[in-house]
């Protein structure tokens, strides 16, 4: 396997040494082939958000199993997990079930097009959207990690109507949309920014966009493959208070089964083929497992209490890991909202990718070593969010807080 993974952002290129190989997961741990564990704050890069193999998945699971993997057609569970989206989603009246956020996000764009009749987007720097060629300009998550400006193979043509823009940035949108008249269908974002590190939206930057959109007739999209379902349950639109109009989501909605979807206000998504001209399809989409997997951790996380137990969590984590940086002088700044957390190595605040890169990386990858020789698993990247789960306990951040405070004291020896 090319660099010995399946995806870039496993390798441990930026951290230093190989990476390491995973047995078996379970609630808030994972252990290695050598039989390490680790209190793991990827959680499968989100979707883990109940815990690692929660029983109660796992059977809903087994149950399903026995009744096939595929069925190369409509399938009740396709529905009802379509109905929990729409219900918690404020922008979903339809939703079209894919097989990655990268599906998403490509289906998302043919549709903004489509829709508007239009071919420039927007998109913000170090936001990333998955690897389909028109996404890939200043992007984030492995991108950045391994310093690649942009992926040859990927023709300018592709490119040519993407526009780029620092996040947290209304001014620099106004201009493009001012340079670009009636030619840009639509701004595409992380409301939350996981894949640059973790960078929140300033206040009245998701309103103004949301209000550009509307005076130039183009389209507001939220990725949220990330942030859905994570750090609210109606996902970041629903925590801001920012309806978009069309929305892109995974992770969490599988379970950890591999899953995407786009949903947004009915009049676009009718677009959407078989009822409108717009083509779109997938063998696997909606497959009765990841319907299973996502149905049953929708139904955990509508449980009373599920979102004041991670803001909690999570809390507490970011707060003692600042702590404990300040306490060895380290110069840190980071935040957390719902289940997602993040850290920038340098003094804050990081408000776009540009700051970020002021990270102190090789620092960072020392960090992460430290971390893994005392059993935590981070995300081997200074460019990566990070994500608790129902399954950590007060005593697995209380061990990992110790971690950090070891380790800290150990880059300053």
């Amino acid at each position: 396997m090319p660099g010995g993974v399946s995806s870039p952002v496993r390798a441990f290129r930026s951290v230093g040494g190989q990476p390491i190989v995973f047995d078996r997961v379970k609630g808030p741990f994972a252990w290695d082939v050598d039989g390490n564990r680790y209190i793991d704050y990827i959680g499968s890069w989100g979707p883990a958000i109940c815990g690692h193999a929660h029983p109660e998945v796992i059977a809903a699971l087994q149950e399903a199993l026995e009744k096939g993997t595929s069925f190369g057609a409509p399938c009740e569970l396709e529905n009802q997990l379509a109905e929990k989206v729409i219900e918690a989603v404020p922008s979903v009246e339809m939703v079209r079930f894919v097989n990655s956020g990268t599906e998403a996000c490509m289906s998302v764009l043919r549709l903004m097009r489509a829709f508007t009749g239009r071919d420039k987007v927007i998109k913000f720097e170090g936001c990333y959207h998955g690897h389909a060629d028109m996404f890939l300009v200043k992007a984030g998550s492995g991108v950045a990690t391994l310093g690649l400006p942009d992926s040859p193979g990927v023709p300018r043509s592709t490119t040519a109507n993407t526009l780029t823009a620092p996040y947290n940035d209304l001014e620099a949108v106004k201009q493009l949309f001012a340079e670009n008249p009636d030619a840009i269908c639509g701004v595409i974002l992380e409301p939350v920014v996981g894949n640059a590190g973790f960078i929140t939206p300033e206040p009245g930057f998701l309103e103004g966009l949301r209000e550009l959109t509307q005076e130039h007739g183009a389209l507001l999209v939220f990725d949220e493959v990330m942030t859905g379902f994570r750090v609210s349950y109606g996902g970041a639109q629903a925590r801001f208070g920012i309806t978009p109009d069309l929305t892109t989501m995974g992770k969490v909605i599988g379970g950890g089964l591999p899953v995407g979807a786009y949903g947004g206000k009915a009049e676009i998504m009718e677009m959407v083929a078989p009822a409108g001209p717009m083509y779109q399809a997938g063998t696997l989409s909606g497959n009765p497992l990841a319907m299973t997997a996502g149905i049953k951790t929708l139904e955990l996380l509508s449980q009373e209490g599920s979102y004041e137990k991670l803001e909690a969590t999570t809390s507490r984590l970011i707060e003692g890991i600042l702590n404990a940086a300040k306490e060895a002088e380290i110069p840190i700044t980071g935040s957390s909202i719902g289940a997602m957390f993040g850290f920038f190595l340098c003094e804050g605040p990081v408000r776009n990718f540009e700051e970020a890169k002021a990270t102190d990386a090789e620092l960072f990858g020392k960090l992460h070593r430290a971390m893994l020789e005392r059993g935590v698993y981070l995300a081997p990247s200074a460019f990566e969010a990070g994500f608790t789960s129902l399954a950590h306990s007060d005593a697995e951040i209380e061990a990992t807080l110790q971690a950090f405070r070891d380790s800290f004291a150990s880059l300053q020896a």
